[in-house]
């Protein structure tokens, strides 16, 4: 049987000019993605008794912190891009964040860092809002994974497969030459319809079990590493730091954090079971101080009708 002979065009362009101001597909990708995951996010925090517009003021500390956490995390693991001889780039453009390079496991570090900054001013529990936004960050991935495609960056080996992705011959890998015609795996596609079919898993479990207590987020841990697993595998650009014992590092990031969200998971289910699940309020209780009370005579009332018999009788 002989496979149709499709391929998936990459865009010719990523980036469109409105007078002297560059809007930026990769860019739009993100904003697009943020939105999404506060929407989402929102809808299910005041659903588990949080204040409307809450997570919208969260996001003001998480994105940043987010973008920060990503941009480190990428050119921390992907040096050799931007520093040491012979790189394909300055070392000036390890801030061109516009150009790509984002690295998911800095993005939700920093994220969460930036949440809690928010939550411990708050007294707000952290876990409870990982839960309400875990399928969000999901929908916001899948979304953000466009903005690769734009780029024509983080797609995968050669493959003759109908749905393969056509790379412009100057985004092929440093020191990469493929026979004209070649397509390649479309990881970015891959990934978001995981993140996708994720996302219904996510929302299914929740509501079947009443997940709770850090439990959702950690799932959705599992579910995106699972994924993210086989994905990176899929992925030539390889770099000196990505590869360790045999496998990229963003494959280790992968097995690393699945089996210790796996064990999160275990152990949260087991201190907090059935019907005990879902924790009564997203908020910190304040313990409260009780007003000193006054004692309380317990001795039969004075008679002042009656005569002590201990004191002397009146002359």
């Amino acid at each position: 049987m002989t496979l149709i002979a499709l391929s998936i065009p990459s865009p010719s362009q990523g980036v469109w000019h409105v007078g002297p101001f560059p809007i930026r597909a990769y860019a739009l990708a993100i904003i697009l993605g943020v939105v999404a995951a506060v929407w989402v996010g929102e809808k299910r925090w005041v659903a588990r008794g949080g204040t409307p517009g809450q997570v919208g003021d969260i996001a003001l500390w998480a994105v940043p912190a987010g973008l920060i956490g990503a941009r480190l995390y990428h050119v921390a693991t992907d040096h050799d891009l931007y520093f040491g001889s012979g790189s394909p780039q300055r070392p000036i453009d390890a801030l061109a964040v516009w150009h790509g390079g984002l690295g998911i496991w800095g993005a939700i570090a920093g994220g969460l860092l930036g949440a809690w900054l928010y939550t411990s001013r708050h007294d707000i529990r952290l876990r409870v809002l990982a839960d309400a936004l875990a399928p969000g960050l999901l929908l916001a991935q899948a979304i953000g994974r466009f903005g690769n495609y734009f780029n024509q960056e983080l797609y995968g080996r050669p493959t003759k497969l109908p749905w393969g992705l056509e790379i412009s011959p100057e985004k092929w890998p440093s020191g990469m030459t493929f026979p004209a015609g070649t397509t390649f795996h479309p990881t970015f596609l891959y990934e978001a319809l995981w993140n996708l079919a994720g996302i219904a898993l996510l929302l299914w479990l929740d509501r079947r079990y009443r997940l709770g207590y850090g439990r959702v987020f950690a799932l959705y841990v599992m579910i995106y590493t699972a994924g993210r697993g086989w994905i990176e595998s899929l992925r030539i650009d390889t770099i000196e730091l990505n590869n360790v014992l045999g496998l990229r590092w963003g494959v280790w990031m992968s097995i690393i954090l699945f089996t210790g969200a796996a064990v999160y998971f275990v152990v949260a289910g087991r201190r907090h079971r059935p019907p005990d699940t879902r924790e009564p309020s997203p908020y910190v209780e304040q313990p409260t101080t009780l007003a000193p009370t006054e004692s309380v005579e317990t001795a039969p009332a004075h008679d002042e009708n009656l005569t002590d018999s201990s004191q002397p009788p009146p002359d």
